[in-house]
């Protein structure tokens, strides 16, 4: 299973999402880093919209995000850009 599909699973399986999508970026950061070439899954952004957002800051919607994806950081995910939103407020995306 991928780290998209992982993180996809363990989002809809907590938050319930309206919307979701992950997005692999990791291409767009090639030779940031000596050696690295962007193959892989590890720069990723997540948008998402859901009811459990509602009422939250923005740091506490990303802090519930990124306890959701830890295990991936630990596995190699070295960046993650959130986008979260509640039902009904306004998105770029």
């Amino acid at each position: 299973m991928s780290v998209k599909s992982r993180i996809e699973y363990r989002l809809t399986e907590a938050l319930s999402p309206e919307r979701l999508e992950v997005i692999n970026e990791s291409h767009l950061h090639a030779g940031h880093q000596r050696g690295f070439t962007g193959a892989g899954e590890t720069h990723l952004r997540i948008r998402v919209v859901s009811a459990r957002f509602a009422g939250e800051t923005r740091v506490a919607r990303h802090r519930m995000v990124n306890e959701l994806v830890k295990d991936e950081f630990e596995a190699g995910l070295h960046a993650l850009a959130i986008e979260a939103a509640a039902p009904g407020e306004p998105v770029r995306w």
